[in-house]
């Protein structure tokens, strides 16, 4: 295989019949728009209308969360694309790359390209392979932008149509096992944290002896508990207090830790995007060891309740103000409580159609089980760091598996789209 110089640091050498060429040379570049918002008039009709929230960062789209009506589409600047039409996101985040499968259109925040003399699916898969040279196209001082000029001077590679339609189609191949090993993967992670969710449950409301005596504890979600178990509200162990509220001319590149709902990852404190303040915390909202720290309030519904259990090393910090934490003598047995079904239970109720958080009034009124023997309690917070510690290592395992085989699909289409190697024609 005989092989050139590209011209392009990133790419390297390439097939001696490759070509390489502008993107405004294969393909028109297709802007979006936005209907005005308040038009009722405008929205909630048969039109697709995408943003770059609707898309994945690299896969097929079809629709998205809203609709517009054809009064909204003359209204606006944007335009519908054909089927296999390439859609990238050009801002909040550059470099969504998704292939349409049916006639929609986008907003502003994205930029499409419908192929002039070439074989569309290729250069889905290229311009993802490239997905990092693109985001570093973008410009602004507002915020960052990839703009018509600069996708439009983008080099890429052109290879012969015939080649361009076997490596589509080599890869369609490849991807879709990889993608099923994904799944598969991902599905049996889902079924480990229903598991995980599932024996705390278990364990929190029955204990860990089978044979005790047992009596209605009067709540559904709970049903049976040990004879000389209670059921008491939060209100009456512990108590929950709202966190800091702070302005951007407070925010510090060091100073005091802001804890927010970032920080917080499948039930664990994680510290990739943190705030820090310079400005005077009031006592009561540093946090200490054991505190329970709860997303109270979140424009994610779902987000609402997750929770996570301070450690000594973050001491001394504070939490924002979408958030609070919950304290009590009893917080190391309590944390594993709002792991269980405990918070899928009550928020149905706390959260409505015009309340979109968990007030400390609607948390200190959660009614929970549990047994004020301190050695009983010792044992089971014991059981289940064990027990859930197995669970997650598993889980981090298979999570890892998924990064590698992530990272490897990426690599086998790079090596592909850039002929590295080749694929045999038919």
């Amino acid at each position: 295989m005989t092989m050139k110089n590209s011209g392009i640091e990133w790419i390297g050498n390439i097939p001696s019949d490759w070509e390489v060429k502008k993107i405004k040379h294969l393909f028109q570049i297709i802007h979006g728009s936005t209907p005005e918002s308040n038009n009722i008039e405008y929205w909630d009709g048969n039109i697709p209308w995408i943003t770059p929230a609707d898309m994945p960062d690299f896969g097929i789209i079809s629709k998205g969360e809203r609709t517009i009506t054809k009064r909204g589409y003359n209204s606006c600047g944007t335009t519908i694309l054909p089927k296999d039409s390439i859609i990238i996101s050009t801002r909040a985040p550059i470099g969504k790359i998704n292939i349409t499968q049916a006639e929609l259109c986008t907003n502003q925040g994205c930029k499409s390209l419908i192929s002039l003399k070439t074989h569309t699916k290729y250069y889905f898969y290229l311009l993802y392979a490239i997905q990092e040279e693109l985001v570093k196209e973008g410009k602004g001082t507002t915020f960052i932008e990839l703009g018509t000029f600069e996708l439009g001077n983008f080099n890429i590679l052109f290879p012969s149509l015939s080649e361009q339609r076997a490596i589509s189609a080599f890869l369609d191949t490849q991807c879709s096992k990889i993608d099923n090993i994904i799944t598969e993967l991902e599905q049996q992670i889902e079924i480990l944290k229903q598991y995980k969710t599932s024996l705390i449950t278990e364990t929190v409301t029955k204990g860990l002896n089978k044979n005790v005596p047992m009596k209605n504890s009067g709540i559904d979600w709970i049903g049976k508990i040990p004879d000389h178990w209670e059921v008491k509200r939060l209100k009456y162990i512990g108590n929950a207090k709202n966190g800091l509220t702070y302005s951007p001319e407070d925010i510090s590149n060091e100073g005091i830790l802001v804890l927010r709902s970032s920080n917080i990852q499948e039930g664990k404190l994680t510290f990739e995007d943190n705030v820090y303040v310079d400005m005077k915390i009031p006592k009561d909202i540093i946090v200490k060891e054991n505190d329970i720290l709860i997303c109270s309030r979140n424009g994610s519904r779902e987000l609402i309740g997750k929770c996570a259990l301070i450690d000594k090393k973050i001491e001394g910090n504070t939490y924002g103000a979408f958030m609070c934490v919950f304290r009590s003598s009893y917080n190391r047995f309590i944390h594993y409580i709002f792991q269980s079904n405990l918070f899928n239970y009550y928020l149905g109720n706390y959260l409505t159609s015009t309340i979109n958080q968990l007030t400390n009034t609607n948390l200190h009124n959660m009614k929970i089980p549990i047994t004020f023997d301190e050695k009983e309690q010792s044992n089971i917070v014991t059981y289940l760091d064990s027990q859930t510690g197995k669970i997650d290592n598993l889980i981090s395992e298979k999570q890892q598996s998924i990064d590698t085989m992530k990272t490897y699909k990426k690599s086998l289409i790079y090596e592909y789209v850039t002929g590295k190697k080749r694929v045999n024609k038919k």
